[in-house]
């Protein structure tokens, strides 16, 4: 009896049992930091202890659309390495690159980034010497930098950090073996990118051009003189454009997503999957380049020679010289110059 009376009773223990659940659960949250929810696709979390580890870290911001981030993504990775630190990523980067491909980069969360003391290092859009030795133990990277200056020496572990999930490859596969179900012949897939969007500033802005339809019909007529049934796949983010100034190639000019604008990881998952490109100008176009291997013609010369682009950009840093660069037609930049 004696024992019964000593004994604490079931709705204490109960009672107890919850607290200690709650606050083991509470304090698990807080160290661990885990990676927010929706994500499908979990990056490696970062653990992190009282004390910021010693020797540093690198980070980047996570700024622009998908190709400006694989840009971020592939320069970060290369100069963490070159600078002997681990390099963490943004939650919105992993948010943007991780559904598409198998990015192996562990993701820093808000609330981790916010308590330490980083240092901004703002980057050029090209290789510098200086940035092999970045000073600093937490440093962040800034600007937008997408040149193969940076990452060309590792050209195989960043083609290896953009391998495609095999679903996005496979639904990609999918819609060309359609194509080729209907082609008479074998075909040669030809992706073309035409970009325009907010490109079209270009003019007034930059003293240059987007692409117009000569460039595409001359860089179309390119292919069509090496091979032997060159079809082209197009995507843009103007497809009203596109149609308007395709009309007469229909013959072996297809669109994407039935001329409706197609999603991002979509259309560059096709543009991949193709023989050769076809790119104009932005990001997305030369990373889908550098992915799809092959003949790429691009867009060259397409600002004037006084054009305040070229303080942000460029083109030799940008196209590898194994690219077929044609030049643009820069009337309209004249018109609009001073």
């Amino acid at each position: 009896m004696r024992f019964w009376a000593t004994c604490p009773s079931l709705s204490t223990i109960y009672f107890l049992f919850v607290i200690f659940a709650g606050s083991t659960i509470f304090h698990c949250h807080q160290r661990l930091v885990l990676v927010p929810a929706p994500w499908v696709y979990p990056g490696r979390v970062v653990l992190f202890p009282r004390h910021l580890p010693g020797g540093g870290m690198s980070t980047i911001n996570s700024k622009g659309r998908l190709g400006n981030q694989m840009g971020e993504y592939a320069t970060l990775y290369a100069l963490a390495k070159m600078n002997g630190r681990p390099a963490f990523i943004p939650p919105r980067m992993h948010s943007t690159l991780a559904p598409i491909f198998r990015i192996t980069l562990p993701v820093l969360h808000d609330t981790t980034a916010s308590r330490i003391p980083w240092q901004n290092y703002p980057l050029n859009d090209w290789m510098e010497e200086r940035y092999r030795h970045i000073p600093g133990e937490y440093v962040r990277l800034t600007g937008y930098p997408c040149s193969w200056t940076f990452y060309h020496h590792l050209r195989a572990e960043i083609l290896q950090e953009f391998t495609l999930h095999d679903h996005v490859r496979e639904e990609a596969q999918n819609f060309l073996r359609g194509l080729q179900a209907k082609w008479a012949r074998q075909a040669t897939f030809v992706g073309v990118h035409v970009r325009r969007g907010d490109y079209v500033v270009m003019p007034n802005v930059w003293k240059g051009v987007v692409a117009d339809r000569g460039y595409l019909e001359q860089a179309l007529d390119w292919f069509r003189a090496r091979y032997r049934s060159p079809l082209f796949v197009v995507t843009s983010d103007d497809t009203a454009w596109c149609w308007q100034n395709f009309k007469a190639s229909l013959r072996d000019v297809v669109f994407t997503g039935n001329g409706l604008q197609g999603s991002p990881a979509r259309d560059f998952a096709l543009l991949t999957q193709r023989n050769h490109a076809v790119i104009t100008v932005g990001t997305f176009g030369i990373w889908a380049a550098c992915l799809t291997g092959g003949n790429t013609i691009y867009l060259a010369s397409f600002t004037l020679p006084n054009s305040p682009f070229h303080t942000v950009f460029k083109p030799q840093a940008a196209f590898l010289l194994k690219r077929v660069g044609t030049a643009a037609n820069l009337g309209q930049a004249r018109e609009n110059g001073p």
